[in-house]
Parts: structure tokens; sequence; C-alpha cells
């Protein structure tokens, strides 16, 4: 194992079966296979590193994410090159997702920055970005 490389990342998501369907498709997408799964949780694995989601347990969901709080703000992907970023686009856009900064688009981050941005079912910012 590569020392520092992350093992992986749990997020605790308000409805289990629109995080599957939402981060399932895009996970495998992204070539990700799943993993594990039980009754409260899911996860999908990429080489040695894989993402978990797990349902949140009812005493604690009157709290809701933000990603302007302390914690996470956004996850960030790879993508193959630009036209698979816009790919991508275009899917995200056939499933109903929003794109974020749409004005923006495809260089929010920046004239060398080429990605979309946009939201999971808890509004966790993701981004998937060609290297420029």
């Amino acid at each position: 194992m590569t020392k520092g490389l992350i093992h992986h990342v749990e997020i605790n998501v308000s409805n289990l079966e629109g995080s599957i369907a939402f981060w399932g498709w895009l996970l495998e997408e992204l070539g990700y296979e799943l993993y594990q799964s039980w009754n409260e949780g899911r996860s999908w694995k990429l080489e040695d590193s894989y993402l978990v989601f797990v349902q949140t347990e009812e005493i604690y969901l009157d709290a809701s994410y933000h990603r302007k709080r302390v914690g996470l703000n956004h996850l960030a992907f790879y993508a193959k090159s630009r036209e698979h970023v816009d790919v991508m686009t275009k899917r995200l856009e056939q499933k109903g997702i929003s794109i974020l900064y749409r004005e923006h688009h495809p260089f929010a981050g920046g004239k060398k920055h080429y990605a979309v941005f946009f939201e999971d079912p808890d509004r966790i910012k993701v981004e998937l970005v060609a290297t420029v």
C-alpha cells in the first residue's frame, strides 16, 4: 500500500436508497465496483480506496448537512478527459441533476480547470475534473 493514500471515506446519508441510486451510478461510471452491501449501507471500491454510504440514525436526522459548515466541503474525482466531463455533464442533466455554477461551466474552477460541479441528494457538492 502507498503510505498516505486514502483507505476509505465514510459518509452518513439521510436517505440510503436515494444515495445508492445517485452514488452507485456515478461511481460505477468512474470505474468503481460495488464492494460491500448491508441493510444500513453500501460501499464502492476503486483499486485500494473505497467510499462508504451509511444511513444516518433517525435521532440524528434533525441536523442536516451543509457544505458551508465545518466539515466536508466537496468530493472531487478525476475525469478521463474534457470529453468525459462533457459526456458526464449530459448524463447528469438527463438524470435531472442540476449543474452548479452553470454560468461559468465548465470553467467554474478557473480558466485552466475544466470540470462539472453538482450535488448529491444530501447536497454534498461533487466535482468531476479533467486534468489540463
